[in-house]
């Protein structure tokens, strides 16, 4: 999709009080240097984390793109907008929907933080993608753990 193309994707969406955000994290050596990537909209956000494991990773990615959407719409708007987050990541996606328990110690104040960060949202939920529908989000992780 162009940036032409996108601008005009995320007016469309906004004006329907919907976005689409995509997000991904990864580590070298799990755990090792990690990055996490995330398009909310039209816009591109990627940040090495330093070290981590890939599924704090995933989690970091979610939380910075719902920050971010949230900054993006401002509170009012927020709350009018639903917001779908689509990652490749089949255990942090089922977690946040409910279907699997959170075991994992680490994970569990990164899942309250999301968790509490949906209550500034109309709705969010999320969606398991293909690695192949989530490139580009995969690549700003990638980019992330190359600049750490």
């Amino acid at each position: 999709m162009t940036p032409e193309q996108q601008q005009r994707s995320l007016k469309n969406s906004l004006a329907m009080n919907k976005l689409e955000i995509y997000t991904d994290g990864g580590s070298r050596g799990n755990p090792g240097p990690a990055g996490i990537g995330a398009v909310v909209g039209d816009k591109n956000y990627s940040e090495f984390i330093g070290e981590a494991t890939n599924n704090v990773a995933e989690y970091k990615a979610i939380l910075l793109a719902l920050t971010k959407a949230k900054q993006l719409l401002g509170k009012t708007k927020a709350k009018q907008t639903e917001v779908e987050v689509k990652a490749d990541s089949q255990l942090a996606i089922r977690q946040l929907s409910g279907e699997y328990k959170i075991e994992n110690e680490t994970l569990q104040p990164l899942f309250l933080k999301i968790w509490n960060l949906r209550l500034d949202f109309k709705k969010v939920t999320f969606t398991h993608i293909p690695r192949e529908e989530n490139k580009q989000a995969d690549k700003l992780a990638n980019e992330a753990m190359d600049r750490g």
